[in-house]
């Protein structure tokens, strides 16, 4: 008796055809993933970027979404040479083409000047303290006012539009400044002004204008970031009040964050600061 092949033509033949039926499919189902990724996707919708450069952000905003791209401030910058507000960069470049939906990213700049603290100078040489600030993007006059002073050409103060700004105080970028310096002592004589009860800056803001100037600081407790000069208050002067100096003698402070210290003159004989 023929033993029977494990596969004979009829076999093969089902196979075949139900390997073919598979292949069909799956290519089908490639086929529909494709062009659904494609509508999906948009693939191959595009629009061209318009350029929203030099455009404020109300402009351009309203300009992308016509092309139903997105609007994205990634950055800001500064520069006098461009209007504040205006978008300075943008990405994708101009008329470049991007799909619907997508993303364009802008640098815009600043509304407004850069402000930046002023340092403190005082003591500094007048060399010293320009190169300083001209490195901070300030501009300097070459134009000097000079003060009476116990040191001369050491900074005593700096002048913005004729105003003192004091140490801290904020300046904007590209400000026009003068220095204060000192020329040495003068020859007139000055009455001492009472700083009793005022902060550091409101004491030198005196002193200079009365053409005299802040000797050594003494505080009860050095100031630190949690607590500022500011809320330290003058209990102590030498010499007092009324004394008389010459043009830009210095006047030594003694402050303390002690209320009661403050309004009782710390306890302090003033006779013994009698000046002679």
């Amino acid at each position: 008796m023929e033993k029977r092949r494990f596969l004979d033509k009829s076999d093969y033949k089902f196979i075949g055809w139900n390997l073919l039926i598979a292949i069909l499919v799956v290519v089908l189902i490639l086929v529909c993933l494709i062009f659904y990724l494609r509508r999906y996707t948009q693939h191959g919708v595009e629009e061209q970027v318009p350029d929203v450069r030099g455009l404020v952000m109300a402009e351009a905003e309203p300009l992308l979404a016509q092309q139903e791209l997105r609007l994205v401030v990634i950055d800001s910058t500064y520069s006098d040479k461009v209007p504040f507000g205006t978008i300075v960069e943008q990405d994708p470049q101009p008329l470049s083409h991007a799909k619907h939906g997508r993303a364009v990213y802008v640098t815009v700049n600043a509304s407004g000047k850069r402000q930046i603290p002023m340092p403190d100078l005082q003591d500094m040489s007048y060399r010293q303290a320009e190169t300083t600030l001209l490195g901070l993007g300030l501009l300097v006059d070459s134009i000097y006012d000079y003060e009476p002073s116990a040191f001369r050409d050491l900074v005593l103060d700096v002048k913005a539009n004729g105003v003192s700004v004091l140490p801290g105080e904020n300046i904007a970028v590209g400000t026009m400044v003068r220095l204060v310096v000192g020329y040495g002592k003068g020859t007139e004589e000055v009455v001492v002004p009472n700083l009793i009860g005022m902060t550091f800056q409101e004491a030198r803001s005196l002193l200079l204008r009365d053409h005299l100037t802040v000797g050594a600081v003494t505080y009860d407790e050095e100031p630190t970031e949690e607590s500022e000069p500011q809320t330290q208050y003058i209990y102590r002067q030498t010499p007092n009040e009324g004394a008389v100096l010459l043009e830009g003698e210095t006047v030594n402070l003694y402050l303390s964050s002690d209320i009661e210290k403050v309004a009782t003159g710390g306890g302090h004989d003033q006779e013994e600061d009698r000046w002679f």
